[in-house]
């Protein structure tokens, strides 16, 4: 291909951490000069950012780095599927590199030495902010890599290492740029985001002439002076999550918690090497909606995990419907190779494992739309993400971008993505909401 200066395509696949592995390596480029191709054929080189952490996953990144072989052929693998490059050269001997997770240097040495870049620094410019792979108007902010848990299902400890934490001064400098840059929604994101701050013992550090704790509560706080929207996901339930909440109730960050439950039986999650205090759970949630009624729990589960009875999962249900869980995901458990909990007896049939999804999501719907019927009549801010000539589509401050409900307006054409808009709720559905503009 000639082109002025080489191009760069990207297929991102996984969970948002990954994401913004993908928007650090596109900045990177793009600081060398490099163009960013929307398109298999406009690309020098095609980067695949792959996901490991199921089998069902790893046969997806497998199936991307196939169709990008096929119809470019110059192709660089990484993430976390990069750990096994021997199954990955088997299938595709052709591609050029193969690179494990965050490692941001290598992709680029290996792009750079399949398609050599040409810099201008007068031309080739980078934004403040960088690139990023989302909207304008929101972004992922990803405060640490790694884990500390070794839950049995789980591999990523494997895969991307012990907890480490960014220092508080670099994360919130980085949230300063986006929000100046117009972001008006950030998206707190880790595999552990409460457990923040414990690899580097809290240490302080100096931002705008005053020492601020790598701590969960110091960053909530600090994120929650921006003036935008701050949105907390992967949360652990741990005791000093309780400080957070008050934040919430006075609207310094939003009412919007992503907590991996898994599950509500002592027996499973004992076997899945998680606590297992469904009642102080139970208890402690309540104690978070005394303090901040409009607090959203958003959180996923998995059903048929080895050794789940029928009690267990009894105890789910009741879970999910006496905490009034506002969002649910749920999966069906799936080994992964290398994950400890491949070894426990008691494997759920299939057929099992089906109906006890469905009977999960059912209920989950019931207490979804029991949820949101609470909202009808009421007036709540709304980020509009989408406009067509039917209306504009939002979220609520307790709606996640692509994982949760939306907001539609309709009639509403001449509004804008990222526009922040009172509304009053005039319709809800199972997952979503019908509003009108004030």
């Amino acid at each position: 291909m000639s082109h002025d200066a080489p191009t760069v395509g990207i297929v991102s696949l996984g969970c948002p951490k990954a994401l913004v592995d993908s928007e650090r390596i596109l900045t990177k480029l793009r600081s060398q000069g490099y163009a960013v191709s929307p398109d298999y054929d406009g690309a020098d080189v095609v980067i695949v950012n792959t996901c490991g952490f199921l089998d069902s996953a790893k046969q997806e990144s497998l199936e991307a780095i196939g169709e990008a072989i096929a119809e470019n052929g110059r192709v660089v693998v990484t993430g976390c599927m990069g750990v096994e490059e021997g199954r990955i050269r088997a299938a595709f001997p052709d591609v050029l590199a193969v690179t494990g997770p965050h490692q941001y240097e290598a992709v680029v040495g290996a792009v750079n030495e399949a398609a050599p870049p040409i810099h201008d620094p007068f031309v080739h410019l980078v934004p403040p902010d960088g690139l990023r792979l989302t909207p304008r108007h929101y972004a992922y902010l990803k405060i640490s890599e790694g884990c500390n848990n070794r839950c049995s299902f789980c591999i990523i400890p494997q895969l991307r290492g012990d907890l480490v934490s960014r220092p508080i001064n670099r994360v919130l400098m980085e949230a300063e740029k986006l929000a100046k840059a117009g972001v008006k929604e950030l998206l707190v994101i880790s595999q552990d985001t409460s457990a923040y701050g414990v690899d580097l013992k809290y240490a302080e550090s100096d931002f705008r002439g005053r020492l601020v704790r790598s701590k969960f509560f110091d960053l909530a706080n600090e994120l929650g002076n921006l003036g935008i929207w701050v949105r907390l996901h992967y949360v652990y339930p741990y005791p000093h999550v309780d400080q957070v909440i008050p934040l919430m109730a006075d609207g310094k960050i939003l009412p919007y918690l992503d907590i991996p439950f898994q599950h509500a039986s002592p027996h499973v999650l004992k076997a899945m090497r998680r606590p297992a205090h469904a009642e102080k759970t139970l208890e402690r949630i309540r104690r978070w909606r005394d303090v901040c009624p409009d607090l959203a729990i958003r959180s996923t589960f998995i059903v048929g995990f080895p050794g789940e009875t029928d009690e267990d999962f009894e105890a789910l249900l009741d879970f999910v419907e006496e905490s009034d869980i506002d969002r649910v995901g749920c999966f069906r458990y799936e080994p992964v190779q290398g994950a400890p909990s491949n070894d426990l007896p008691g494997a759920v049939p299939a057929h099992v494992m089906e109906e006890r999804w469905n009977a999960l999501m059912e209920t989950a719907q019931a207490v979804s739309a029991a949820r949101l019927q609470t909202r009808v009549g009421r007036e709540i801010d709304v980020i509009i993400d989408s406009v067509d000539g039917d209306g504009a589509t939002g979220r609520s401050v307790w709606d996640a971008p692509e994982i949760d409900g939306g907001v539609f307006i309709p009639h509403e054409d001449d509004l804008s993505p990222g526009d922040i808009v009172r509304v009053r709720v005039a319709k809800a559905s199972e997952y979503d909401l019908e509003a009108d503009l004030v």
